[in-house]
């Protein structure tokens, strides 16, 4: 395999570099789009909003990589933890999500290492994970990876819109229970129609998309900092009053002998009336929702290019170890309280969804209010980076587009100078009106969680940081770490 990058110097970068007064520093950079871009920017932030590589001045922190680390993986995939672990039982599900923890945060901390090349201290920066495949493993790995990631980040933002419209018609039908109560007891109302407590699940998920119009304006991840926050404050919010409402639930006695309340060893999986068929279908079902749950990496790039340098790889290594070990042990006790609080009958594919009749109603009210917040700021963290991958390429195809960089000064009072876009503004909408349209069509949520899950964690997480690392570092065939290096991409 070829290790070695030969830097490409853009069309107009000598110009460019011309006006910074530092052709070397430019050519390190490795790119600025054109020498116009750059004094478009310029006049805008100022020399001294920019990087040294022409990009807005990175102003992230460890905490702010926390938080959209954090919003990234504690979202949908929390909440069908609780069905993961009931479909292999009390041995398999706490192991299986130990494992996916620790191999996840192994392989995050060789993915740190190549946001810059040759790396990992010092180099010209690569600014998405397509980038850093082709630089390390050579253009033959580029398609394929392209291809999963951004199928991965459509695919969770069709996700997010059915965990909103699910979670705000859950606040529905609590508040709806509350006040007529004569509707908890039939189930064959609502699939008849007849049960004013069932709302349309599709007017939730358009409001949802209505608010993301607005938001995916926003210009970069870097942007949205302050959302992560919020989300990243909500997800612990809404966790939380879920494992209180589990460990009330787990405290109930047993509905009766031979009930299987609290969960068994095999879990559904294990069950004697399953078919096989059945029992392999739960299996990997509950594989692909664990790895879902912690599949971030191919947006770790994108998330260490928010941070302000110098230092990127060691803060976002840092940030990653945090954001794991607060989100594994959220997702041992939600996952595992969660299964003995309703056992094998009664599991639901979102947590939250199974406490449409407890008492006091508001708590499961703001549980839901808290997930809708979260996937506001979500949905963005996952968004934005297939937002620059197809704005790049764009770029690419149209590098004399004038259109591709014009923009509209629009005032907005108390708040500044909006420098909108109207190629943005058209095609972030178009995004957004087809994912909604999407989960409108699909609202299927545990089986959307599964695929997820399925399609992206070992190339993205395993496969492709391993491989990087070992062309990084330069580690010699059949040595022993390079052995232990491919047993565990064979393996894993």
């Amino acid at each position: 395999m070829d290790y070695t990058v030969n830097p490409k110097v853009p069309e107009g970068g000598k110009e460019m570099a011309e006006t910074t007064d530092d052709i070397n520093t430019a050519e390190k950079a490795g790119a600025y789009e054109s020498a116009a871009e750059l004094k478009r920017l310029r006049e805008i932030h100022g020399p001294e909003g920019l990087d040294e590589d022409g990009h807005l001045k990175r102003t992230g922190t460890t905490l702010t990589a926390s938080a959209h680390i954090i919003t990234a993986v504690i979202g949908a995939g929390v909440l069908s933890l609780a069905y993961a672990v009931a479909s292999i039982g009390w041995i398999g599900g706490p192991i299986m999500l130990i494992m996916f923890a620790v191999i996840t945060l192994y392989c995050s901390w060789f993915l740190a290492d190549c946001y810059r090349f040759p790396g990992p201290t010092e180099g010209r920066r690569l600014y998405s994970y397509p980038d850093a495949v082709r630089t390390f493993l050579g253009p033959n790995y580029v398609i394929f990876t392209v291809v999963v990631q951004q199928l991965n980040l459509i695919v969770t933002g069709i996700g997010y819109t059915v965990t909103s419209g699910l979670a705000m018609a859950a606040m529905y039908r609590a508040v709806c229970y509350h006040e007529h109560p004569e509707n908890k007891d039939s189930s064959v109302k609502a699939l008849a129609g007849k049960d004013n407590c069932y709302p349309y699940l599709n007017q939730y998920m358009i409001i949802f998309g209505a608010f993301q119009l607005v938001f995916s304006q926003l210009p970069n991840m870097g942007e949205i900092w302050w959302m992560s926050i919020v989300a990243a404050i909500m997800s612990f919010g809404y966790a939380l009053i879920g494992l209180g409402l589990s460990i009330g639930k787990a405290t109930e006695p047993q509905m009766g002998p031979g009930s299987h309340s609290h969960g068994t060893l095999g879990g559904i999986a294990g069950e004697a009336g399953e078919s096989m068929p059945s029992q392999v279908w739960g299996f990997f079902l509950a594989l692909g929702n664990a790895a879902f749950a912690y599949s971030f990496s191919f947006i770790l790039i994108e998330i260490e290019d928010t941070l302000k340098g110098p230092g990127e790889a060691r803060k976002l290594k840092t940030a990653t170890s945090i954001s794991v070990a607060i989100t594994t042990f959220f997702y041992m006790s939600i996952g595992c309280i969660g299964y003995a609080a309703f056992g094998n009958d009664n599991v639901p594919g979102n947590l939250l969804t199974g406490f449409g009749f407890f008492e006091p109603y508001w708590l499961v009210v703001i549980a839901n209010l808290f997930i809708v917040i979260h996937l506001f700021g979500g949905y963005q963290v996952w968004s934005q980076p297939f937002f620059y991958a197809f704005e790049g390429w764009m770029d690419t195809l149209f590098p004399k587009a004038a259109i591709l960089r014009a923009t509209v000064r629009i005032p907005i009072p108390g708040l500044g100078v909006w420098h909108a876009s109207p190629f943005r503004i058209v095609w972030r909408s178009i995004y957004v009106v087809f994912t909604t349209i999407m989960a409108c069509l699909i609202p299927f949520f545990n089986d959307i969680v599964g695929i997820m899950g399925s399609l992206g964690f070992w190339p993205l997480t395993v496969f492709l940081p391993v491989s990087m690392h070992i062309a990084q570092r330069k580690i010699p065939r059949w040595s022993p770490r390079w052995i232990a290096l491919q047993t565990l991409n064979v393996f894993w």
